[in-house]
Order: structure tokens, then C-alpha cells, then sequence
């Protein structure tokens, strides 16, 4: 029973090799990033825009990959990365979010 309570906390959810928390993020991020350029292209353009979501698909990929090079070297990144939006948020000074 401990070794599986233990596996569990030593290897989290991951989506192609990156944690589930940080694919979810950068995939949301990315969406939004997205659909902000898309709609100044159309009131810049109008209809005949050019914007292909081909280059969406291409950043989240590449992006996906940068992620599961950081989270080879370091596999709690998504724990790292909530603890320390956590901490932002009670505004706890910098020097002890460190």
C-alpha cells in the first residue's frame, strides 16, 4: 500500500511526457493567445483575413516540447509551479516565495 501512495506522489499525471497541470495550462494559454489574434485580425481585416490556425497548432507543439525537456529535469513542475501561483496570490513577499 505505502509504495503505491508513493508512486503515486513521485510520478503525476502527464500528458506526453509533460505534467497534466502545465499541458492543460499552456494549452489554455495558447487558445486564448489564439483567439485574441484571430478576432484583431478580423476587425483589423474584416473578413478576408489571413490567419491561418495552422501557426496555432505548430506554437502549442513546439511549446509542448520546450515543457517536456523542463519537466524531464524536473519532474514536480507542475507542484512548483501551483505552489508558487499560491503564494502569489497571499502576496507573501518574494524572498520567502523563493
Amino acid at each position: 500500500m505505502k509504495q503505491q501512495v508513493l508512486k503515486a506522489l513521485a510520478n503525476p499525471a502527464r500528458i506526453f511526457y509533460v505534467p497534466y497541470s502545465v499541458a492543460v495550462l499552456n494549452f489554455a494559454v495558447q487558445f486564448i493567445i489564439f483567439i485574441i489574434v484571430f478576432v484583431i485580425g478580423l476587425i483589423i481585416n474584416g473578413a478576408s483575413s489571413n490567419i491561418n490556425p495552422l501557426f496555432f497548432l505548430i506554437s502549442v507543439c513546439i511549446v509542448h516540447i520546450i515543457l517536456a525537456g523542463f519537466s524531464k529535469k524536473e519532474p514536480q513542475l507542475g507542484q512548483i509551479i501551483s505552489a508558487k501561483m499560491y503564494l502569489l496570490k497571499k502576496r507573501i513577499p518574494r524572498r520567502l516565495a523563493a
